[in-house]
């Protein structure tokens, strides 16, 4: 492990608590990997109180060229908090203040660290949430979730992370700080760096504060299930409950595969069905029956062979119990799995599903697909043991073309999980060219000495290792 220079060991000590700056192997270790699986080493790590404090370790960093990687809570899964050699790790878990709960204009300010789970409880005190709810929401950060715009569930009806923030304070790789965004609900002045620094994962600037827009909470819900013949019917019913007015505020698809999984682990489910939506709505008490209504009449066609709809809170837990048991029922397969997040316009759907499973069949590798089939956000997990050699061989060509096959169907290579260094070598093939070009260029004037997250989400430009 490289040593922190020692021209920057006692600045960096003056800046921050007294311990506020790691260095120790042991306890950096800890800071070096994500749920990716992935490890790096950090040179040390810094853990700032303040945005004041933040905003000092990174004039350091620049001034001595020294790389920096923010963290949260490192639940991301495709390495992009993974620190390389050399770099310092900046973990935001300290600056985990809620500043400000402005109900009037439904809008939260906080901290990067806070955690989304923390928010909340807290807005919910106060008959609001906000909107991106991450499986990971009890221990992901706001920071993190803004990092690599999280989602959800919820996000076919609300929006991300990206369409529920309203402001960002921020520090860019030259160690300058700034504001973009207002807390209006409207504005037309200038470029929107909110929306660029969301999903940047933390390659532009730290982002040490947000003023995040709140939603009301509805005054009622109601989950349904529908079962499904096959594949092709649940896929068509995506389409139709999407073409009508009525969103709903959930839309969960699990394929053929995963039912396997569950029916293993007791979950009650007819043999026949291939395949299932989980179904949310919610609304205004009095309109919930008739928005009910209009989801189900648009989850009915060919295929379906049930469709059941929860009574009370009790009866909504049963009917989610599949989805809940299938993260840990996916360990019964193989001890390995590549987990994807990749989206396709809605309509494309049933030849997303049924091209990955041609190509699980053709690479020998079993696929289990599910997720958030509303705004067509499939998690394509490829299931594999790394001491099957034929097996080990064959994931990453299958990987590849399950990429090929969703960017053939006019989609992208994450919804919610990011890029990171796990999908980096594709976007070359995901981006145009000249988009490229023009994101480079918007690094160079943030970063221009590459300090912040090096080696993430952008490929090095042709001809450069």
């Amino acid at each position: 492990m490289e040593s922190l220079p020692a021209k920057l060991l006692e600045p960096l000590r003056d800046v921050l608590d007294a311990d506020g700056l790691l260095t120790s192997p042991g306890e950096c270790l800890v800071y070096g990997y994500d749920n990716s699986k992935r490890q790096g080493m950090p040179i040390a790590v810094a853990l700032p109180r303040s945005h004041a404090q933040a905003l000092a370790v990174m004039q350091l960093c620049a001034e001595h060229r020294l790389p920096l990687v923010a963290r949260g809570r490192g639940t991301n899964t495709t390495g992009a908090s993974v620190p390389p050699d050399g770099a310092l790790v900046l973990s935001f878990e300290r600056m985990d203040r809620i500043l400000r709960i402005d109900a009037a204009n439904r809008l939260a300010v906080v901290e990067a660290g806070v955690l989304n789970g923390a928010l909340q409880q807290a807005v919910a005190a106060q008959g609001f949430f906000w909107a991106p709810d991450p499986t990971s929401a009890p221990y992901s950060t706001v920071g993190g979730n803004l990092a690599c715009n999280a989602g959800g569930p919820r996000t076919v009806k609300y929006g991300a992370s990206r369409d529920n923030v309203m402001a960002l304070r921020a520090i860019d790789g030259l160690g300058r700080e700034f504001r973009c965004g207002s807390e209006t609900s409207k504005g037309s002045v200038g470029y929107d760096l909110v929306r660029l620094l969301v999903g940047s994962e933390g390659t532009l600037a730290l982002i040490t504060e947000a003023t995040l827009r709140l939603t009301p909470l509805p005054e009622a819900r109601r989950s349904l299930r529908a079962l499904y013949a096959d594949v092709a019917a649940a896929t068509a019913a995506v389409a139709r409950v999407m073409a009508q007015p009525v969103a709903p505020c959930a839309l969960e698809f699990m394929d053929g595969e995963a039912l396997q999984l569950v029916r293993a682990r007791g979950a009650d489910l007819p043999s026949a069905a291939g395949a299932l939506l989980l179904i949310d709505v919610d609304a205004q008490r009095a309109g919930l029956d008739d928005a009910c209504r209009a989801v189900a009449d648009a989850a009915r066609g060919e295929g379906l062979l049930e469709l059941r709809a929860a009574q009370d809170a009790a009866e909504t837990e049963t009917l989610w119990a599949a989805r809940k048991a299938l993260s840990p029922a996916l360990r019964s397969i193989a001890p390995m799995k590549i987990n994807e997040d990749v989206v396709v316009p809605v309509s494309r759907l049933p030849e997303l599903i049924a091209g990955v499973g041609e190509l699980g069949r053709a690479h020998a590798i079993p696929i289990v697909c599910f997720g958030h089939a509303g705004n067509g956000n499939i998690h394509v997990n490829l299931m594999y043991d790394p001491a099957n050699a034929a097996q080990a061989s064959a994931a990453p060509h299958c990987l590849d073309a399950v990429f090929e096959l969703v960017l053939r169907l006019g989609g992208t290579l994450s919804g919610e999980h990011g890029i990171g260094l796990a999908k980096r070598a594709w976007m070359s093939r995901a981006l145009d060219p000249v988009a490229l070009e023009l994101m480079r260029a918007v690094k160079s004037r943030f970063d221009p000495h590459g300090l912040l997250n090096p080696g993430k989400l952008l490929p090095d430009p042709p001809g450069r290792a």
